[in-house]
């Protein structure tokens, strides 16, 4: 299992006239959060794309629970949960500054080739980081 937390904080300009952040931001939310679990093992998106790999999303699940803020400082939990193939999966828990529950989402990603812009596999310093970490990939 490999799992990271992440802080943010929500800046004025990600909410809407109801003072609620816009849904339009969570994907966001979800990006930097799977990119800093990526980042805490030594990987970083550049080195991916460095490596001829790109990683756009295939799906994208979201559950609104609650609604976040402005100012208020959000938790992000991301969970890697499988590789499989060229298919990344990542669970996402967003709470709020009382540690409540307010967003359940799910994103799978492929890996793409960057100059043909095929499937492919992941590349060898991913896998080689995550094992490290004790994930188990099928």
């Amino acid at each position: 299992m490999l799992i990271h937390n992440c802080k943010m904080r929500v800046l004025y300009a990600d909410t809407d006239q109801m003072g609620y952040v816009h849904h339009s931001n969570y994907p966001i939310y979800y990006e930097k959060a799977r990119w800093e679990l990526l980042r805490s093992i030594g990987i970083s998106y550049k080195m991916l794309e460095e490596s001829n790999i790109m990683l756009p999303v295939v799906e994208l699940n979201s559950k609104y629970i609650k609604p976040a803020f402005y100012d208020e400082l959000l938790r992000i939990q991301t969970e890697l949960i499988f590789i499989k193939g060229a298919l990344i999966k990542f669970i996402y828990n967003i709470y709020n500054e009382k540690d409540e529950l307010i967003n359940k989402a799910e994103t799978v990603l492929a890996f793409i080739d960057k100059n043909n812009r095929k499937p492919c596999r992941p590349s060898s310093m991913l896998i080689k980081a995550i094992k490290e970490k004790g994930f188990v990939i099928s």
